[in-house]
């Protein structure tokens, strides 16, 4: 699905009330549409867990994803850059 609809769908979500988080390869189209929780991955375009070998590295970025709901102290909109060891 592409950035922007991910994006509208999320906000829509998050008006009746469903936690969200977006994982964004666009940052423009993220910053444009502010969803209300998205992850910035600097990955090629097609790839938002990174290449499908490296298991591990999928693993951190969903838990990385998944983070941003436990963040009490993020407020909507928020677009947060992916940090991971080793990037």
């Amino acid at each position: 699905m592409c950035n922007q609809a991910v994006s509208l769908v999320a906000a829509e979500l998050e008006r009746r009330g469903i936690a969200t988080v977006a994982i964004q390869l666009l940052r423009d189209v993220a910053e444009r549409v502010r969803p209300p929780r998205a992850l910035f991955v600097p990955f090629r375009h097609g790839y938002p867990l990174d290449l499908p070998s490296n298991p591990a590295r999928q693993h951190a970025v969903i838990e990385a994803a998944l983070r941003l709901l436990e963040d009490s102290d993020l407020r909507p909109p928020a677009l947060v850059d992916l940090e991971l060891p080793g990037s």
